[in-house]
């Protein structure tokens, strides 16, 4: 009967299959970056897991850096083992995370600010 209800898993599966497009592309943030880190240091500590289209590390409006950044793979396969074998790994003596990039709109960040 257990192997039957396997079976039925198998359609789980399918189930879970349809379930992959989670991954939200290409894009992964990272964080808890030193102040130090640039785009070339992070785009090179990312590639060791996929081709690296771009790497940023976000500023402020004084020019320091925010403490993460974003990096393009060419493929969600990519990104995915980014977050599975970099998120904390040590970049310039920091851990740093990493996680999926979530392409939110600006509102959300607006409506916070308004009056």
């Amino acid at each position: 009967a257990f192997g039957g209800m396997g079976g039925m898993g198998g359609a789980g599966g399918f189930a879970g299959g349809a379930a992959a497009p989670m991954v939200v592309g290409r894009r992964v943030y990272v964080g808890n970056l030193s102040w130090q880190v640039r785009w070339q240091e992070l785009k090179d500590h990312m590639r060791t897991v996929g081709e690296v289209l771009h790497a940023d590390v976000l500023v402020g409006p004084d020019g320091r850096s925010k403490g993460c950044g974003i990096v393009e793979y060419t493929t969600p396969m990519e990104a995915q083992a980014a977050i599975e074998r970099l998120n904390n790994s040590d970049l310039m003596g920091r851990p740093i995370f990493v996680r999926e990039y979530r392409e939110e709109g600006g509102a959300g960040v607006a409506s916070a600010y308004a009056p």
